[in-house]
């Protein structure tokens, strides 16, 4: 079978929208139904996974390699900004949430991860909230901790040191008395 130059090597970590961050154990060539195929072996530590994609699908897929140093600075100013909480119901907000992080696009799942950081002294959030929030936030470090070559604990630590520095400014200003 005669293809182009591949999109990713052996060992190259990548983006799968749905997935998160994988890396590429295997390039390998299979038939399937009659159909003599090459696929990507990709596996996900995190949700103890392997995925075969046809190399012919990753652009419809929008796989992708891990994101560029300008858009890594550009997903953490993101979280330095103020939350922007739409006013539509909790069932619609989170459809669009999870469609964010779903997108694969670094600088959407931090603006996820921002809009519902809570700290500490903030009120509960809800489960639902609190779910999505930490699939936004586990999904930005992981992708974070491939870049800077860290574990995901520390890329975590690191996404909640710069929430818990910028967000008491925006909660002050909320707290304007009646």
């Amino acid at each position: 079978m005669v293809t182009k130059a591949q999109a990713f090597d052996v060992g190259d970590y990548v983006v799968y929208p749905k997935h998160g961050v994988g890396r590429v154990i295997e390039l390998l060539e299979q038939e399937i139904a009659g159909m003599q195929l090459e696929l990507y072996v990709l596996r996900f530590e995190k949700e103890r996974m392997t995925l075969r994609v046809p190399v012919s699908k990753i652009e419809a897929i929008g796989m992708r390699k891990l994101s560029s140093d300008k858009t890594l600075r550009e997903a953490l100013a993101t979280l330095t900004g103020k939350p922007k909480v739409k006013r539509t119901m909790w069932s619609r907000r989170a459809q669009e949430y999870e469609a964010k992080i779903n997108s694969g696009d670094l600088v959407s799942i931090a603006e996820v991860t921002r809009d519902l950081f809570r700290a500490d002294d903030q009120p509960e959030q809800s489960y639902s909230e609190r779910q999505i929030f930490e699939a936004a936030s586990s999904r930005l470090a992981r992708e974070l901790a491939a870049m800077e070559k860290t574990d995901e604990p520390s890329a975590l630590q690191k996404i909640l040191a710069i929430l818990n520095e910028h967000a008491p400014k925006y909660y002050a200003e909320a707290a304007v008395p009646v």
